[in-house]
């Protein structure tokens, strides 16, 4: 059974920073091309960032690049979200995703954990 749990959200204060985690249960992990979506209030789900299965990749959305970073440990099978000069426009249920493919892991992942709510005050 494919697990994602997600942890690590919260409240921060703009220009913080917090570190998502994300713990799967995927056989073999490193199969599996990981990512991280995320839903603000009265918007859709959007692609946030990204990483090939031998972390030889990464991918970012605009509004995110150089402050956010995606990694892995695939001993730990864990995948991890840095996210630093947090802004109140970051506010959003953040949800870590796993797909085989490299194109859906970016638009349409087979396999979705539950999310953790990151808040970002102003």
């Amino acid at each position: 059974q494919v697990r994602l749990v997600e942890s690590g959200g919260g409240l921060v204060q703009a220009g913080g920073s917090l570190r998502l985690s994300c713990a799967a249960s995927l056989r073999p992990f490193n199969n599996y091309h990981m990512g991280w979506f995320r839903q603000a209030p009265g918007k859709e789900r959007e692609f946030v960032a990204a990483i090939t299965w031998n972390s030889g990749l990464t991918y970012y959305t605009e509004s995110v690049r150089g402050r956010f970073t995606i990694s892995r440990d695939n001993v730990k099978q864990m995948v991890f979200l840095e996210m630093n000069s947090l802004k109140p426009e970051d506010t959003a249920v953040y949800y870590c995703a796993a797909d085989v493919s490299r194109v859906n892991i970016q638009q349409a992942p087979g396999y979705w954990g539950q999310g953790t709510h990151v808040t970002v005050s102003s």
